[in-house]
């Protein structure tokens, strides 16, 4: 197949989507003839800044792939590790076209806006004739198991809580909440409260707090959240980004604490249950959340928001409706996978139904082995083969953890399966370096809440 004059060759293809060009396989494929250097590095919160060196052709003719290319970069980066500010170095019409897309009005404006917003600075793009030095750190945290602990996490339907004593869970509740859908902070803050108090009245005393919860959290403020969708800016500003930490000091004085991604705590939880690090925790389930715990069992501060990350480069590929950008994760690994593949095997989907309940009739003809929900999953377990081939070039990462909802049954198995398949006949050199787990039981044992308890240190 051809993408913008670069041929990509491919071995697998989804069964139900023969149009998806694996990113990864673009990548590869453009690379090949480029010869020019050209330098990308993005700048985070507390002068971190990740650097990625790579080449474009510097050609007329080709100008239209190569700022195609580093948007791609540009984009994978910003949502992979986080950032304010874009440094170019290279071709400078590149860099001009580029810079075009990443502005207030351009193609990508909600990174622009969004990525301004959470880290309280105004984004930008900047030319340079050399990119800063490569500068990152990465913080220990969690696997603290002595003392009396509260581990809370916040989902988006549901909020669980745990009372942890030295390791061992000695009281747990799960709470239907709705904090999507309310736009008063007040109500978000009483439920936090009322968890920890519930766990609390369980233990002699309360020694640390640790929250798993959806979103983006730097230095434990909750600095966007979707669980606080409703909620308008100004008391977002005023009750939210500080939320949990009022919560526990309001509650407790002064315990230590941290609040963390709830994707990093189930990575977390995963290096605790398989007792390794390097681990890249991917849950499937109403979005793709992701979390990371690098080689030495720390968690880099990185967003992880692979939701967001592009896979698929064909130009026909579904639109995410937050972004409005093409082929970003969210729609290949969540339920929206499943629902956008239904139609193509023949499933008519009642649209009166919710997301979750759209899972859940695949899901149960699946269990009955129809051969048009078996097609599903397959075609799920291409576009993991080849996005995890994209995500270990950019993590390196040794055992990926697979969650959520979309892996649960019959359909989770097959995924896995054909996934393995198109991993080892696609890409040998990296299912040979990998390892793909599922939860066992330990992992449950461990569970997300014990392992957000686990988060803060004592003294």
């Amino acid at each position: 197949m051809k993408h913008l004059g670069i041929d990509v060759n491919v071995k697998h293809l989804p069964p139900l989507d023969p149009a998806f060009i694996p990113l990864n396989r673009f990548y590869e494929a453009f690379l090949k003839d480029a010869a020019e250097p050209f330098d990308v590095a993005v700048e985070r919160s507390g002068g971190q800044v990740a650097v990625y060196r790579t080449r474009v052709h510097g050609t007329e003719a080709l100008r239209e792939a190569d700022v195609y290319y580093i948007d791609r970069i540009i984009k994978t980066l910003l949502w992979m590790k986080g950032g304010f500010r874009v440094y170019l170095a290279g071709c400078e019409a590149v860099c001009d076209a580029v810079k075009a897309h990443y502005s207030d009005g351009g193609s990508r404006d909600f990174d622009f806006h969004y990525m301004g917003n959470v880290y309280e600075h105004p984004f930008e793009v900047v030319r340079v004739d050399a990119v800063p030095e490569e500068k990152s750190f990465s913080k220990a945290i969690g696997r603290h198991l002595e003392g009396c602990r509260i581990g809370f996490d916040a989902g988006g339907s549901d909020r669980k809580v745990s009372a942890v004593i030295d390791g061992e869970s000695v009281y747990s509740e799960e709470v239907v909440w709705f904090p999507k859908i309310n736009a008063d902070p007040d109500y978000h803050y009483e439920g936090i409260v009322a968890a920890l108090k519930s766990a609390a009245s369980h233990m002699p005393r309360v020694d640390a707090v640790g929250v798993s919860s959806a979103g983006i959290y730097i230095d434990n403020r909750t600095m966007s959240a979707s669980l606080f969708l409703k909620v308008p800016q100004e008391l977002y500003d005023a009750k939210v980004k500080d939320i949990y930490i009022r919560a526990i000091t309001d509650t407790f004085g002064d315990v230590p604490y941290a609040v963390v991604n709830d994707g990093d705590v189930s990575a977390l939880a995963g290096a605790m249950s398989l007792e390794d690090n390097n681990v890249l925790g991917i849950a499937m389930g109403t979005s793709e959340a992701v979390g990371y715990v690098d080689g030495d069992g720390n968690i880099t501060g990185w967003l992880n928001e692979l939701a967001f990350v592009p896979v698929d480069a064909a130009p026909t590929a579904m639109a995410d409706e937050w972004s409005g950008d093409i082929g970003c994760g969210v729609k290949y690994f969540s339920q929206d996978s499943v629902i956008k593949l239904a139609p193509a095997a023949g499933i008519d989907l009642d649209e009166s139904l919710s997301p979750a309940e759209k899972l859940k009739v695949v899901q149960g003809l699946m269990e009955q082995d129809d051969p048009r929900a078996a097609g599903v999953y397959e075609s799920i377990g291409v576009y993991l083969a080849h996005a995890l081939a994209l995500y270990e070039h950019f993590y390196g990462y040794r055992h990926v953890l697979l969650l959520g909802r979309v892996m649960s049954g019959k359909g989770g198995d097959l995924l896995l399966k054909t996934c393995k398949k198109v991993l080892a006949d696609e890409y040998p050199e990296v299912a040979e370096k990998i390892h793909l787990a599922l939860p066992d039981e330990k992992f449950r044992r461990v569970g997300q809440s014990v392992a957000a308890a686990s988060l803060p240190e004592i003294g």
